[in-house]
């Protein structure tokens, strides 16, 4: 891992889980450590099929633009491509960084994990 950005979000995932009890950000903190080979990429398409109004959902890697999205929904994760970050946005969504989703749900109650 040389990515700067990448080190502190894997560090302060285990410091959250750690504080709060909350598997899920263990579990997203070793997806993420992985080689950048290994590294997860959803489509949007995806996403809707595994989701439904309001839900929250984090991906431990890239969002990418295939497929479209029908419902609103809160997407955290490590990077977003252009195409995928408009479609959330027009569909009434919103697209966060990892670390942002943590300070909002440090419990991870009601996260869902996808990739």
């Amino acid at each position: 891992m040389d990515n700067v950005a990448l080190k502190r979000t894997v560090t302060l995932l285990k410091k959250k889980a750690k504080e709060n009890k909350a598997s899920i950000w263990i579990a997203i903190a070793e997806r993420l450590s992985k080689s950048r080979r290994k590294r997860i990429c959803v489509n949007i398409s995806k996403i809707n099929r595994y989701s439904k109004d309001g839900d929250i959902i984090v991906v431990p890697g890239k969002v990418l633009g295939a497929g479209i999205i029908n419902h609103k929904i809160t997407v955290g994760a490590f990077k977003f491509s252009e195409s995928a970050k408009k479609k959330i946005e027009e569909a009434g969504g919103k697209c966060t960084s990892i670390i942002n989703l943590v300070e909002e749900q440090p419990k991870g109650t009601g996260v869902k994990l996808i990739g």
